[in-house]
């Protein structure tokens, strides 16, 4: 019986060939990479990968998905299913202990819970060389927007600050079944090594970001107020008039290292 979509995964599974086609060819798998694959779903993009790679992991949290999926692929490869929230998974586990920074992210993400699991995989960044992600295109526009853009936020600062972010390409709601009510967009992150802007206290730059843009039509004044003193912005060479879609990721990386420096 085929499997029918189900809400609460955020399940769209990808059918259109051509699609499929650009995704790897961005992807540009090569044998003996550590692969890794977030909701594979019914195999539309795992089928490929494990083909070329010769051995893939992939995170499913849906229990129904994972034996048609096992059956389907035996004879392709390794394929190594974990049936797990990728919310709660540690991909350092998986990652080649003699190999920094070795784990090729691949990943349909379901729109509901994008957000959230973004910031748990820059938090696991020291293991992982690129991500390849699908998600809902106003997500991405989000994410590579430059300052002073009305969609630049606390996504776009918190990403860049770790991670190169390109919008590759747009993928229409016809391309999935169920068709989702938003377009999509694919999406490649490359961690940043070495930092071009240090980053001496990763939570205090968090809650710091997260203030200015908790209330992005104050000024930098009144939106830090709880965080750090004016003249402490002014310290660091930003006017505290300004508002937050205003600062670049260098200027938030700057302000935060000055505030950590002053809190001892």
């Amino acid at each position: 019986m085929e499997h029918r979509a189900r809400k609460r995964f955020g399940q769209n599974f990808l059918h259109d060939p051509l699609v499929i086609d650009r995704i790897h060819g961005a992807i540009d798998a090569q044998p003996g990479e550590r692969l890794v694959e977030i909701g594979p779903g019914q195999g539309a993009i795992t089928q490929r990968l494990l083909t070329r790679a010769g051995a893939l992991d992939v995170i499913e949290l849906d229990r129904d998905l994972i034996e048609p999926l096992r059956q389907r692929l035996a004879d392709l490869g390794e394929l190594r299913i974990h049936n797990a929230d990728a919310l709660d998974f540690d991909l350092r586990t998986l990652a080649d202990a003699e190999a920094a920074a070795s784990l090729r992210l691949v990943g349909n993400l379901p729109y509901n819970i994008s957000t959230p699991l973004l910031f748990h995989f820059l938090d696991q960044l020291d293991v992982l060389r690129d991500m390849h992600l699908m998600l809902q295109k106003e997500v991405v526009d989000r994410i590579v927007a430059e300052p002073g853009d009305k969609t630049y936020g606390r996504l776009s600062v918190m990403v860049q600050s770790r991670c190169q972010a390109t919008s590759l390409f747009r993928i229409g709601p016809g391309a999935f079944k169920p068709a989702p009510k938003v377009e999509s967009a694919f999406l490649r992150l490359r961690p940043l090594r070495p930092l071009p802007h240090p980053i001496d206290d990763p939570q205090l730059h968090g809650r710091l970001v997260a203030a200015a843009f908790g209330q992005r039509r104050k000024t930098l004044r009144n939106s830090l107020s709880g965080v750090v003193a004016p003249e402490l912005i002014e310290a660091a060479g930003i006017d505290p008039k300004r508002r937050a879609e205003e600062l670049d990721v260098a200027s938030y990386a700057r302000l935060a290292n000055l505030a950590a420096s002053a809190m001892g």
